[in-house]
């Protein structure tokens, strides 16, 4: 290909898109249209992608939250709208009986999704009535707490009964002093009557989660003596195993407590439940399907894009039809013509989608910039991948390739006389 290689080449191809300006931008906007859609909107899938992961980092994305209910349909002698109940011993039952488990972790909770009143704790004469949760040291595996002070309740939190505390920010600015930064960690806190120690203190982001800095939390076993609730559980947050089926999961644990409270396999208000797994699938499907329609919609405006290139050029071929015989009769090869017109195909294709292409950088870039703060939208940092780039930009010189064929061929069948006697 020493066509490329000669300065004649490219200064014919420059006089020949000079001449034709108009036409030449507007048959490149085709080209650079589709490119622009493709690298926008396939980063901005990825930037939506990248916000729900953020927005659900720390969480076991592969998680069941359970809780008993009352029953709609009578069963073994037992009439509808008895209530079940959630026991501490089901934990046990529910690992050994359905196996696809990782770990599970029970609370009890006053205030929150619970429907119950807070609970009012104090502080040196400052009040206020929060939510107020037990937990085991694995329920932050399930949903990890932004600490910015101390650390989160531990096994031997729970086995000793201890009287400790894990505090949300909005509490920690009313009990303490939080513009000199106050560390509240030893200090203590009053819930109920009794006095806790603050072991540390979480944040939750904007948008993020099911909890809210308004909650405390302490060691289940503390909180059972506090209400007296004996083996009763209000609720399980279930992690299934990495490669399990989460909706099964759900359906096994629920066929299981049924057996064991006697409830009929076919009631579905028995036992109510979340499934952020489900939901988390749902969301990963629907980011999944914009981003191969960005590609389908991208990839077809830049097929458009290259035909109307081809539409040019055969109009091109036919204005210039006199100065191909001329070049015939001074003794141009065919392959020389053809060669001439595929470059013209193929360098108005790849300038079209690197303008394309720059654009789309751009307005990533500035959508970058204006949520980059923004955490209660599910947004951040939109990026493309520059493999499925190059991609697409090989597969636009290939179309132009291809489809330049047609001028090109039509340029190749000029006869010389006939050129030469055209006007």
């Amino acid at each position: 290909m020493n066509i490329l290689f000669k300065k004649d080449t490219w200064q014919e191809i420059y006089y020949s898109l000079r001449n034709n300006k108009l036409r030449t931008f507007l048959t490149m906007i085709g080209v650079g249209w589709g490119m622009f859609l493709y690298v926008s909107l396939l980063g901005a899938a990825k930037g939506m992608e990248n916000g729900f992961d953020k927005l659900f980092s720390g969480f076991a994305t592969n998680s069941i939250f359970l809780w008993a209910q009352k029953t709609s349909i009578p069963y073994d002698g037992f009439p509808k709208g008895r209530e079940v109940h959630l026991n501490l011993s089901d934990m046990e039952m529910l690992k050994r009986k359905v196996t696809a488990i990782d770990y599970i972790s029970p609370q009890n909770a006053r205030g929150s999704f619970t429907g119950t009143p807070g609970e009012s704790m104090s502080r040196n004469g400052k009040n206020g009535t929060y939510s107020l949760t037990g937990d085991y040291s694995v329920g932050n595996k399930i949903s990890e707490k932004k600490l910015i002070f101390g650390r989160y309740i531990n096994d031997a939190d729970v086995q000793g009964n201890k009287n400790v505390v894990v505090i949300g920010e909005e509490i920690y600015k009313n009990f303490f002093d939080a513009k000199k930064k106050e560390d509240p960690v030893g200090k203590q806190v009053n819930i109920k009557g009794i006095f806790f120690n603050v072991i540390g203190v979480f944040r939750v982001k904007k948008g993020g989660g099911f909890e809210n800095d308004r909650t405390a939390f302490i060691p289940l076993s503390t909180y059972t003596k506090m209400y007296n609730a004996g083996e009763q559980i209000d609720m399980f947050a279930i992690v299934s195993k990495p490669n399990a089926n989460v909706n099964g999961v759900e359906e096994d644990v629920k066929q299981v407590l049924k057996n064991k409270n006697k409830v009929s396999p076919e009631d579905t208000n028995a036992f109510g439940s979340f499934n952020l797994g489900k939901e988390f699938k749902k969301l990963t499907g629907f980011l999944t399907g914009m981003q191969l329609l960005t590609i389908i919609v991208g990839t077809l405006t830049i097929l458009a894009g290259v035909i109307a290139i081809s539409n040019i050029l055969l109009i091109t071929v036919k204005e210039r039809t006199k100065e191909i015989g001329i070049r015939r009769a001074l003794g141009a090869k065919p392959s020389e013509v053809r060669n001439q017109i595929l470059l013209e195909s193929v360098v108005i294709t790849l300038s079209s989608g690197i303008l394309g292409f720059m654009c789309g950088i751009f307005v990533l870039i500035i959508l970058n910039v204006v949520t980059q703060n923004q955490d209660d939208f599910p947004f951040y940092n939109p990026t493309v991948n520059y493999g499925n780039v190059f991609g697409a930009m090989a597969v636009m010189v290939i179309l132009g390739l291809i489809i330049g064929m047609i001028p090109a061929q039509r340029a190749v069948k000029i006869r010389p006389i006939e050129a030469l006697r055209s006007e």
